[in-house]
């Protein structure tokens, strides 16, 4: 059984970590940002330290978080007429990404969240530039630029 210091650690990191990927979204102007990838990081800590808390911890029950949480995340996938450009990919990856991430507060596996995140944070802060700068190394054109979000 899990005490209260370790429920309210094991939710809380898992909360802040999935907001702090949704801020990042956010401030790129995408389709899911900072309360909806809290609350799934939430959902996920929470199912994984009842069954750890339980004492039946079950593959299935990760299996099923891992599952449900791919419709979510297709639904801000979104194919633009222009160009045949799909959007929205990026934002998936990282709401299933805040699950996975979610299911190792849950587990109480520390390392792996800080290493997890650590990369996380790499990948979105520096991985545009980077791509952006393999794509006219290697094919000598520029990088198709993101148009802007629409107004609403």
């Amino acid at each position: 059984m899990l005490d209260w210091q370790e429920i309210v650690l094991r939710l809380g990191v898992a909360t802040l970590a999935g907001a702090a990927i949704g801020l990042n979204r956010d401030l790129h102007g995408k389709p899911i940002g900072l309360r909806t990838l809290g609350l799934v990081g939430l959902a996920a800590a929470m199912v994984v330290a009842l069954t750890e808390s339980s004492g039946n911890p079950d593959a299935r029950i990760i299996q099923g978080i891992l599952t449900g949480i791919g419709f979510l995340g297709a639904g801000v996938i979104i194919h633009a007429d222009q160009n045949s450009r799909i959007r929205g990919l990026t934002s998936a990856a990282c709401t299933w990404l805040t699950a996975c991430i979610g299911i190792m507060c849950g587990a109480g596996q520390w390392k792996i969240v800080t290493i997890g995140l650590a990369i996380t944070f790499i990948v979105l802060i520096a991985g545009g530039k980077a791509e952006a700068w393999l794509h006219r190394t290697l094919s000598g054109k520029d990088y198709p630029a993101e148009p802007d979000p629409p107004a609403t």
